[in-house]
This record gives C-alpha cells, sequence and structure tokens, in this order.
C-alpha cells in the first residue's frame, strides 16, 4: 500500500477511538515503517543507480531488506505496544497501534517486494497473490481499490480534523491518486 494512503486510512480507524491528542502519534506511525524505504531511494539516487536496478537488486540488499523489516515488524510494534501501555505512555501506544494496522494494511498488498512482518523472529514474508502495484499480480485491481478507499475515507478523515493544512495534505494526497490512477491506468498504452 502506498505510504500516503497508510496516513489517512490509519487516521480514519484509530482516530475515532482516539482523543484528537492523538492524531500526531498515528500519523507518526502510519508514515514511520516506510521510512528506510524513502531513505534508501534517495541514497540510491544519489549514487546513480538507474530505477530498473534500484528496484531490482539494490532494495533486496539484506541491510536495506533488515532496515525496512524493523519497521514492518509486527513482534517489535507489540512489544512497543505493551511497554507504552505498561508505562502509561499515551503517545506510545497509538505510534504501535499505527505501527501494527500499516503492515496488516501491507499484508494482503504485497506480492514479489512482501516485509518481512515476523522480523526478528522469523523472516517468514508473506507472498500475497495480490499486489498495490504490479499489474501482473491484480495491480490494475488493487490500485483502484486503494484509490476508492482513500477517497471513501477523506470524508471521514476531515470530520477528525480542523486543521486546514492537514485537510488540504488530505485533497493533494486525493488529487494525486486520482491523477496518478487517470495517468498509468487508464491513459497507459495497452499491453502495459
Amino acid at each position: 500500500m502506498n505510504t500516503p494512503s497508510h496516513f489517512v486510512l490509519n487516521l480514519v480507524l484509530l482516530g475515532r477511538v482516539a482523543a484528537p491528542s492523538a492524531n500526531g502519534a498515528i500519523a507518526l506511525g502510519a508514515i514511520l515503517p516506510d521510512v528506510p524505504i524513502f531513505v534508501f531511494y534517495a541514497a540510491a539516487k544519489l549514487r546513480g543507480l538507474p530505477e530498473s536496478e534500484i528496484w531490482s537488486t539494490a532494495y533486496y540488499e539484506p541491510f536495506w531488506q533488515t532496515l525496512v523489516a524493523i519497521g514492518h515488524s509486527l513482534p517489535l510494534a507489540l512489544l512497543g505496544l505493551m511497554t507504552s501501555r505498561a508505562y502509561g505512555w499515551h503517545a506510545g501506544t497509538f505510534v504501535c497501534l499505527s505501527l501494527i494496522c500499516h503492515s496488516l494494511l501491507d499484508l494482503p498488498v504485497h506480492n514479489s517486494d512482501a516485509h518481512r512482518h515476523f522480523f526478528p523472529l522469523n523472516d517468514y514474508r508473506f507472498i500475497s497473490p495480490v499486489s498495490y502495484w504490479d499489474p501482473n499480480h491484480y495491480g490494475h485491481i488493487a490500485a483502484p481499490v486503494e484509490l476508492l478507499l482513500v477517497l471513501a475515507a477523506t470524508p471521514f478523515f476531515f470530520a477528525l480534523t480542523r486543521s486546514l493544512p492537514v485537510q488540504g495534505i488530505v485533497i493533494a494526497i486525493d488529487l494525486l491518486y486520482v491523477f496518478g490512477y487517470c495517468r498509468f491506468y487508464l491513459l497507459a498504452p495497452s499491453g502495459n
């Protein structure tokens, strides 16, 4: 699932049970697992690697895969959740709940790029038959479903926050998703 989708969906799913003071923690937990991927991509681009090598070879280097696994680890997020609850750390509780939500939303839509959600207990990767992006694995279906989920969640998101800058970010996400979907799926040449 795309990182902006986690931002919107996690806030809608978890923000309805939390006080508005938890929205920042939920947003952090929604985005945090993918930060190593953004850092990796920036480092790969600085090294001058072509896109094909970035995503076919460099992304699978053990160092980067370990960082990505840490961010997507359900056992580590559960440990953080139990620790936060034990010490009464409200923000930590919602960061960890959002980390868990991120991973659970990723599980059904990652194929060749599946994460090690049970790291460090084991290196198992659930290889879903569905990919959120790859048309060879129903990406042409998963992408519009993700788009529709985010668009449907937007009114609920607006009910959770009155912050105009944050609402503007969500409107920008919606517009980028609609534009991206039209560009890559509706306007793409046949056979892609």
